[in-house]
């Protein structure tokens, strides 16, 4: 059972924070600075929502773990840049600097402590706010991510506890692309990704023709919407999400609910408001409870627009512990 920082009773609801996954940034000023743990979990109390989740203590992934998901020269390299901080993980996006292996391991493990609360019934619904590190492939960083947690969660849900169905959505402004070609030919994984077009931003995926190949074709849901979309297109767009879920049944549920997407974000398009978050969570939940147990993990992402993700993560934790 996962190491509880504190436990308010009866929640169902745990979510995993602290200085160790806080430190996952890339420094004062840059858009994913170390200030945006502190962000939300400012706006968590100013909610009252503290007293009412199990707050869970993060811890670091090993190796064997990473190695679910990732290629092992790939966590070699990552090692060795940590060691001396110098150089990028990938094209230019993400520096390396000095602990960042720890670091990203962290989170990591994080989403891994959250899972396995899941797993065992500590809790139906558990949230990490920095976590949902999309964007890294098996073999590379890119943007900002460096392991990819989301897809070592998956893994892990499959080769440990033996899942057939693992559930993956995301609305983040931007792409999931590491964990749609991660599992591109895997029937197991459930993807739905709402997210801005790739012709108008990073990383240029996620063209509704892309549907999965192979054995998995068909299970791979990719919804681009036009810049400047709001929630009316979000909510026009999301019963299709909720159909293909529907349709696969998945067995457990990862939420990537990147904050980026909201009006307002520095680097995106899209005009979200924070009812989009609580939307589909809610909606998410009940999908969970029907098919999954009620499983739940619900992970950060992007947003860098720091009232925006405090407002945003915020409202889902809401929606886990109203539903829960």
């Amino acid at each position: 059972m996962a190491a509880v920082l504190a436990n308010t009773g009866e929640s169902d609801t745990c979510i995993v924070v602290g200085e160790r996954i806080a430190r996952y940034a890339f420094g004062d000023g840059h858009p994913f600075g170390p200030d945006r743990h502190e962000t939300f979990v400012q706006e968590l109390a100013a909610e009252g929502l503290t007293g009412r989740v199990q707050k869970l203590a993060p811890r670091a992934a090993t190796r064997d773990e990473l190695e679910l998901f990732h290629l092992p020269a790939y966590v070699d390299l990552v090692q060795s840049r940590s060691l001396t901080g110098e150089g990028f993980l990938d094209a230019g996006d993400t520096p390396a600097w000095k602990g960042i292996y720890e670091a990203a391991c962290d989170v990591v493990g994080a989403s891994l402590v959250a899972t396995e609360a899941l797993m065992t019934g500590q809790a139906r619904r558990a949230f990490v706010p920095i976590a949902g590190l999309h964007h890294a492939s098996r073999g590379h960083a890119a943007g900002f991510c460096v392991f990819n947690d989301c897809g070592v969660v998956a893994e892990h849900l499959k080769k440990a506890h033996g899942l057939e169905r693992v559930g993956y959505v995301d609305i983040d402004a931007h792409h999931g692309d590491g964990v749609y070609y991660g599992f591109e030919d895997d029937p197991a994984l459930i993807f739905a990704d709402l997210h801005e077009d790739g012709h108008f931003l990073y990383p240029g995926t996620g063209a509704s023709e892309e549907t999965g190949t192979g054995a998995a074709s068909g299970t791979k849901l990719n919804i681009p919407l036009p810049p400047g979309s709001g929630d009316a297109e979000f909510l026009a767009a999301w019963d299709a999400v909720e159909a293909h879920l529907e349709r696969h049944r998945p067995q457990f549920l990862i939420f990537q609910c990147g904050a980026d997407s909201l009006e307002g974000d520095p680097i995106t398009h899209l005009r979200l408001s924070e009812e989009a978050h609580a939307h589909a969570a809610t909606r998410l939940c009940r999908i969970a409870d029907r098919f999954a147990s009620g499983r739940i993990l619900g992970v950060g992402g992007g947003g860098y627009n720091r009232r925006n993700l405090a407002r945003a993560w915020t409202r889902v934790v809401r929606a886990f512990v109203d539903a829960a």
